[in-house]
Formats: C-alpha cells, structure tokens, sequence
C-alpha cells in the first residue's frame, strides 16, 4: 500500500459470520496482539455484537508454538472477557 508517498505493507484481519457470511476487513500496520483484539473490537461493533461461537484459523497471534493448538494466555484472557 502507498501511503503518503512511502509504500508499507500492511496486515488485514478478515472477520466473517458463519451463518450470514458476512465480513469485516480491518487493516493495520503490523501483525500483533494489539491488531488481535483491535480488529475483534471494531469488527463485533461494525458486525453489531459479539457471536456466541468463533472458529480461528491457527493464528500465530492467538496459538502458542509447539504440538497442537495451544491458545496462549493473552489470547485466553480476550475469549473469557
């Protein structure tokens, strides 16, 4: 992307609902723990709520490394809030 003059590449989160399909695109300079919790902030507000299930694509942000798909504790922490 060519932002004022200067190209940057940029991360997008992509937020559909399982049953209307609809989707939530939210783009941010870096991929991180803050662009995880930004992108489900301003996604459920643009969406209109909070769904009652998520299914997550292994997402490096929200899965600890190693065998299976251990969520880490910042990433636990944001589902139970």
């Amino acid at each position: 992307m060519l932002i004022g003059g200067l190209s940057r590449r940029i991360q997008v989160s992509h937020m559909k609902l399982c049953a209307s399909r609809v989707f939530w695109l939210v783009a941010h300079p870096s991929q991180g723990h803050e662009m995880l919790f930004d992108a489900h902030t301003r996604s459920f507000g643009a969406l209109g709520g909070v769904p009652c299930r998520g299914i997550y694509d292994n997402m490096k942000t929200a899965i600890d490394k190693g065998k299976g798909c251990t969520v880490n504790a910042r990433s636990a922490v944001m589902c139970v809030h």
